[in-house]
């Protein structure tokens, strides 16, 4: 989620890239899953937007009643809406009827956000998290809030799960018109899907009467009525480029993507390659997509000119599918895996070329881009990163009274080293620990968790193939923990529910602060354990101290650096440290 127009500055490449946005989402439908659930995930990359979790209690509103609306980046008063007569409890990104919706902005053509309009991507997610119960009603409310009031921020792909489906929309403003041009389509039941900041969507079923599970924007409501509905698009999606010569092509040839967000070097490189990262850790082939992803051949028949109108020619031939099937059932802990790769395996692998340092660590100062000789290069934006603010793994799940089924898997700083704690999302208060006000970006907070495992992570970049193996110990440990003690946790809840259902929401907002308080206070623990070990470039290990001695010195061993980092230190300083 990007935070201030700052957010953009830091983070843009050379010329030749557009500005490498944050986030990337992943998507599992229930039956690609290991347990039945929708799984929806979302990392927050931004350098000045802080690790929390947000809390909108449920509430009661009286006729007439009206709410603010604020621009989630910068924070400024936008105008007022009509409240509804009933908002639901939202805990993060996810509510009590276990709808989840995360986002990536991809930004797209310039001038398409409305200057005037009164809902930018941020509103748009927690107003309709506080408004529908399933994905269906999220995309109504959605698409009704930026007809009615303006869509104000840049273009912007969301994932909406609850726990039976898994939809993907993407969306784009008007301009100057009031409104936004959009297409949803539902994952397939079994499938997955993924973006990272480049729209995916292109070609789609247009409703006819050959394409009956495909519908506009005017029969909207019929979503809601009709499950076998599985694309539903802004009825003047196509009208309005073409009207704005953004596309001069048949309809059927349409690609949301190409015309509204046509990829580039930076869409395929810092952005795709992210979609192609995750897939290719659960289906074969992924190997012919690779020169598309790393924005070596993006294939077109004519080239893209920015500017002039989009025919099909323009548009790329090699792109990866918009979902695939994994080999196998993907659990909860797979996509926290997901959440923390950074290109291993791969010739992009971030911890094997000279950036690396003498310690392998996956992690580049930014800007992404630098020049040498007149020559541009990149380092990689891959799905790990360190200016991540929070992230989380959603889990919608069926079969479950609807207050215990939702769980937001949530943890805050770099995804490859948080731990994800299971937040219930029926609780009525937030844990100190993660909770809006404790600290921020430019404040320390003792009892913050956002501090306390920065701590941990910013020391282990200083020693990385040493320090990180214990961090991913810990972390492991305690997610598989978590996830064998829910299901007990579930059996608790609902023989409470079934009596009290108050007292079983009481219980899980307990259980979640108190797993939340513990893990922090053993990260605050941890930071002292590693800082002891391994300050001073040493790694320290305590000895058994024999009873006749009053002191007896740890063992200790000086890491080293690795035979690559030595090979290019000789090459750059030559005979200068040879030995004689």
């Amino acid at each position: 989620m990007k935070k201030t127009l700052t957010l953009l500055i830091v983070m843009c490449l050379v010329s030749f890239v557009k500005p490498a946005l944050a986030c990337t989402n992943f998507l599992i439908t229930p039956g690609a899953s290991a347990d039945g659930s929708s799984i929806v995930s979302y990392a927050a990359d931004s350098h000045v937007l802080y690790g929390e979790l947000y809390h909108f209690p449920a509430a009661d509103h009286p006729e007439g009643a009206m709410r603010e609306v604020v621009d989630w980046d910068s924070g400024r008063y936008l105008g007022r809406i009509p409240e509804v007569a009933h908002t639901y409890n939202v805990v993060g990104n996810m509510n009590e009827w276990q709808l989840a919706i995360a986002e990536t902005t991809y930004g797209g053509l310039p001038n398409l956000g409305n200057p005037n309009g009164l809902i930018d991507y941020g509103s748009l997610i927690y107003i309709t998290l506080q408004r529908a119960k399933t994905a269906r009603e999220a995309i109504k409310t959605m698409a009704e809030l930026v007809a009615n009031y303006g869509y104000i921020s840049d273009g912007e792909s969301f994932s909406i799960a609850d726990p039976n489906e898994v939809w993907i929309m993407e969306l784009i403003g008007k301009g100057k018109e009031k409104g936004a041009v959009w297409v949803a389509r539902r994952i397939p039941d079994g499938y997955v899907s993924a973006h990272a900041n480049q729209a995916r969507i292109t070609t789609f079923p247009l409703a006819n009467k050959q394409n009956k599970n495909s519908i506009t924007s005017k029969n909207i409501d019929k979503l809601l009525k009709n499950p076998n509905i599985d694309c539903v698009y802004a009825e003047d999606v196509i009208s309005f480029a073409k009207k704005n010569n953004l596309y001069a092509g048949p309809d059927g040839q349409f690609s949301f993507s190409d015309v509204y967000a046509p990829v580039d070097f930076s869409g395929a490189r810092a952005c795709e390659i992210r979609v192609w990262a995750m897939f290719n850790q659960i289906v074969d082939g992924m190997d012919q997509y690779w020169d598309y992803a790393t924005g070596r051949n993006i294939n077109r028949a004519k080239p893209y000119v920015s500017g002039q109108p989009q025919t099909p020619e323009n548009f790329p031939t090699n792109r990866m599918p918009l979902w695939v099937k994994p080999t196998e059932k993907v659990s909860v802990l797979d996509v926290m895996a997901y959440m923390r790769d950074h290109l291993e395996g791969t010739e992009l692998d971030m911890t094997q070329d000279i950036g690396a340092g003498p310690f392998q660590c996956p992690y580049r100062p930014r800007p992404m881009g630098w020049e040498v000789d007149g020559v541009e290069y990149v380092h990689e934006r891959a799905t790990a990163t360190q200016q991540t603010a929070f992230s989380f793994v959603a889990q919608c799940r069926p079969n479950t009274i609807a207050e215990i089924g939702g769980i937001i898997w949530f943890g805050v700083d770099d995804a490859a080293s948080t731990v994800y704690c299971p937040m219930y999302t029926c609780m009525t208060e937030i844990p100190n620990c993660f909770r809006v006000g404790n600290g921020s970006i430019m404040e320390y907070s003792e009892t913050a968790a956002f501090w306390a495992f920065n701590q941990v992570t910013n020391w282990a970049y200083t020693k990385y193939n040493y320090i990180h193996p214990e961090i991913a110990e810990r972390q492991a440990a305690y997610e598989k923990a978590w996830v064998e003690m829910i299901g007990h946790i579930d059996n608790h809840a609902t023989s409470l529910y079934e009596s009290n259902p108050k007292e079983a929401v009481r219980f899980l907002t307990t259980f979640s602060s108190t797993e939340a308080e513990k893990l922090v206070a053993d990260w605050r623990e941890f930071y002292k354990y590693l800082f002891v070990k391994y300050m001073d470039f040493n790694i320290k290990t305590a000895q058994a101290t024999p009873k006749s001695y009053k002191f007896y010195a740890p063992k200790v061993e000086q890491p080293k650096f690795t035979e690559e980092f030595y090979r290019a230190i000789i090459e750059q300083t030559g005979d200068k440290l040879k030995v004689y």
